[in-house]
């Protein structure tokens, strides 16, 4: 053990060669400067007992911060999945809400309709120019397609007499 440890001016501290590099593996943390120093100090000045017992509060604290920790992320999980699953009660409820006022919207389907009523034949023009007609409808109604000329009814024959006898 070649150099002792360094205190602070005033004795209340440790004063550590420290180094840029961050250490990559356990064996290279125990051997950098600084834990290599706080080792030493330990050691030399018989504060084993003392040390591993703050160590070993830092390191239950940090044990304790972890479960609540975990604790804290299963709880978190625990909430979004019963928000969640209200969420998803309360989608189903309202598409069935939905579709219920959509069955009600639809309207009832009406019996089978009977034949289609064949409409009527259409007169020809001629015949409908011939009915009587009111002046105030024939003013406004549309003028009809020029009508053939009606053809002349042919003359019933001379009525035959009577023979007497």
């Amino acid at each position: 053990m070649g150099e002792k440890v360094k205190l602070s001016k005033d004795g209340n501290s440790i004063d550590f060669v420290t180094s840029d590099n961050l250490p990559t593996s356990v064996k290279k943390f125990r051997q950098s400067p600084e834990i290599e120093g706080f080792y030493r100090f330990i050691f030399e000045n018989d504060l084993q007992k003392e040390g591993y017992e703050i160590l070993n509060r830092i390191i239950e604290g940090r044990k304790a911060k972890k479960a609540l920790d975990k604790k804290a992320a299963k709880e978190a999980v625990r909430m979004e999945k019963s928000m969640a699953a209200e969420a998803a009660k309360k989608t189903k409820s309202l598409h069935k809400a939905i579709e219920a006022s959509k069955a009600a919207a639809k309207p009832v389907k009406a019996a089978p309709a009977a034949a289609p009523v064949k409409a009527a034949p259409a007169k020809p023009a001629a015949k409908v120019a011939a009915k009587p007609v009111a002046k105030s409808a024939a003013k406004t109604a549309a003028p009809a397609k020029a009508a053939k000329k009606p053809v002349p009814k042919a003359k019933a024959a001379p009525a035959k007499k009577a023979k007497k006898k």
